[in-house]
Parts: C-alpha cells; sequence; structure tokens
C-alpha cells in the first residue's frame, strides 16, 4: 500500500468566483496551469479571459499564437461556444487608458508619452506599475459587453464569464495583490483612491480565488506555504494547491505484505544478485546484455527513486498541513504544448477545480 497521505478535500468548483488568480515558484508551470484553466473554463461555454502581467509573454508560447498585443485577442476557441481571449498587460498602455478614462486626455496622452512622462510614472515607484497591472484586469472583470462599466452590472451583462489571472510569482504575489491596499492608504481622494479601494475589494471578495502552483521540492513548498500564510494574513481568499509534475511511487506495493513497505525499506532489501537472476531473461528479450554493472545501474536507479518518493511525501505532508484543496497534475513526459494543456484542463475539472 501507499505511504502518501491521500488530499484532505477536493476543490468544490469554486462556485460564484470569476477572478482566479494563479501564481507559483518560477519555474513550477504557473502559466501553463493558467492556461489550462482558462480552457476548462472555456469548455464550459464560458468567454474567458486570460491576462498576464510579467511580459513573457507565455501565453502566446503556450497557444502557439502570435505574440500578444497590448489588446485583447482571441487564442482558443471551444467546440461548444466557448472562447479564451489572451491579453498581455502593459504598464504604459494601461496608465495611458486610465487617463483617458478617468482624464479625458486624448491626444495630451500622447504628448506625455513623448516627453517621457508615462515612462517616468510606471518606473519611479513599484506600487504604482503593480496597481496599473492588476487595474487593467479589474477594469476587465467589470467591463460590460457594451463596453461600459457598471458597479452594480449583472453577471450576464458582462464581457467576459470568467477572468484567469496569470500573477507573479509566489515571492512577489502579496505585494502585488494588496498594492491597492497601500495606493489607497497613500492617496487620500479621488480616482485613483477610489479604483484601488474598488480593487482591494474585489481581491478580498468571495469572487476571487488565488491558487498555488508547486512542485513536491523543498523550495516551492517552503515558498507555497510563505504565500498562502501571507496571502491569509491579507485577507486574501486562497483557493487550491496544484501540485504540477506529479509523479506515482512506484515502489509502494513492492515487497513482503507483514515488512515495512515504503520506498526506502523496499529498495534497501534488494539482493543485486537475486535481482541478477530474476532480470537475466527479461534483459535478454530486449536486448541488453546481463552484465553486473547493468543490473548495479538499475538498482542505482530504483534506489535514487525511492529517496526521490521519500522526499516528495515528506513536502506532501507540508502541503496537506496548509489544509487546502488539492489536485495533481502529472509529470508528462512528451512536454507542453496545445494538446498537453488541453490534457491538464480536462484533469483539472476531473479533480474539481472549476463547477
Amino acid at each position: 500500500m501507499s505511504t502518501r497521505p491521500s488530499a484532505t478535500r477536493a476543490p468544490d468548483g469554486f462556485p460564484g468566483v470569476r477572478l482566479h488568480v494563479v501564481t507559483g515558484k518560477g519555474g513550477t508551470g504557473k502559466t501553463t496551469v493558467a492556461a489550462a484553466l482558462a480552457v476548462a473554463l472555456a469548455a464550459q461555454g464560458r468567454r474567458v479571459l486570460l491576462a498576464e502581467v510579467e511580459d513573457r509573454q507565455g501565453i502566446s508560447q503556450t497557444f502557439d499564437v502570435p505574440p500578444l498585443p497590448t489588446t485583447e485577442t482571441l487564442v482558443a476557441g471551444a467546440p461548444n461556444g466557448g472562447e479564451v481571449v489572451g491579453l498581455s498587460v502593459d504598464a504604459k498602455t494601461a496608465l495611458l487608458e486610465y487617463l483617458q478614462l478617468f482624464y479625458r486626455l486624448g491626444r495630451a496622452g500622447g504628448v506625455l508619452e513623448r516627453f517621457g512622462a508615462i515612462d517616468f510614472a510606471t518606473t519611479i515607484a513599484p506600487g504604482v506599475r503593480d496597481l496599473l497591472l492588476v487595474g487593467r484586469v479589474y477594469e476587465a472583470s467589470r467591463r460590460r459587453k457594451d463596453d461600459r462599466h457598471h458597479r452594480d452590472s449583472r453577471p450576464e451583462e458582462l464581457a467576459y464569464d470568467s477572468i484567469v489571472l496569470d500573477a507573479p510569482p509566489t515571492g512577489r504575489i502579496s505585494r502585488f495583490l494588496s498594492v491597492g491596499n497601500e495606493v489607497a492608504g497613500l492617496a487620500r481622494m479621488g480616482p485613483i483612491h477610489g479604483q484601488a479601494g474598488s480593487i482591494t475589494e474585489v481581491l478580498r471578495s468571495g469572487a476571487t480565488r488565488v491558487h498555488v502552483v508547486t512542485l513536491l521540492e523543498e523550495m516551492p513548498v517552503q515558498e507555497t506555504a510563505d504565500a498562502v500564510a501571507e496571502l491569509r494574513e491579507l485577507g486574501m481568499p486562497v483557493g487550491a494547491v496544484v501540485i504540477n509534475q506529479a509523479r506515482a511511487g512506484l515502489l509502494a506495493d513492492a515487497g513482503p505484505v507483514d515488512a515495512d513497505r515504503s520506498p526506502a525499506a523496499v529498495a534497501d532489501r534488494i539482493d543485486p544478485d537475486a535481482l541478477a537472476t530474476v532480470l537475466a531473461d527479461d534483459l535478454a528479450l530486449v536486448g541488453l546484455p546481463h552484465t553486473p554493472a547493468l543490473v548495479a545501474g538499475l538498482v542505482a536507479q530504483v534506489r535514487a527513486h525511492a529517496q526521490r518518493v521519500a522526499l516528495e511525501d515528506e513536502q506532501l505532508a507540508v502541503l496537506h498541513d496548509l489544509e487546502l484543496p488539492i489536485v495533481t497534475v502529472p509529470f508528462l513526459v512528451d512536454g507542453i504544448d496545445l494538446d498537453a494543456v488541453t490534457e491538464i484542463a480536462g484533469l483539472l475539472r476531473d479533480q474539481g477545480m472549476v463547477p
């Protein structure tokens, strides 16, 4: 039997959630998971905005489309009419749109850009830049199909049914999501104060969930635990932990029934001479030489795998202590392409990430 603990609970589909924020340590595959979540939502006939804020063009690479402009662009469709619309948010463009929306600058905005005022405003204070990035996503979340904005718009009137944000990594996510509250404290009145407060209200509401992508490795798991603690302290609603590139414990069912059957114990009980006898016919069948060196190499691989499984079990226990829904995405040997994203979307759906 496996030594791995089972998941405490599966996601419930997050009913009522429109904004899914996906974060994770760099290299854990958060962009892939964000894209797959968007595809899973679109497969239900929804119009989904998939936005990125790190200027890496991860969406275009994942969907194998040209680099995204700073405007919303269709990147994928679903058979039942669902759509995934991609957006690469640029701070400079977001500021120009903000100035036009609230101050009707028109051509004056272009003059400010030529004089370098826009670059100055988006780089002088990181908080301003982050507010513009998350503010652009907020604006899209409340825009109606007729391109107007109204705080009390009904869901069927909105331009997007769901929004998935490929957010900054776990090391920055708390500051990124709390920037509205910080800026609202600095700007005591006016449209900046109002929008910053509205952004914070949406991010802390039941319509938002922050999902954290991780690998079963010590550093990503520790960053996940730290990020969850910080988000909870800020009052941000945390959704699910997504374990990416998960691998099965191949040795979990080996060994006598009445013995310690942990992977490490199974590996320690391996007798190379006995294994050589057992493998002789199998090695000959596949045309491999039956040599002591080959058998020793196989034993070394088994023991290395056992150590890996033991390490992953330890990290999985840490994630269970967070008391969050956990979903798993298996390691895909063929790499990530659009077919793989679609496969992962199905796995997320089957495990309850979407209703």
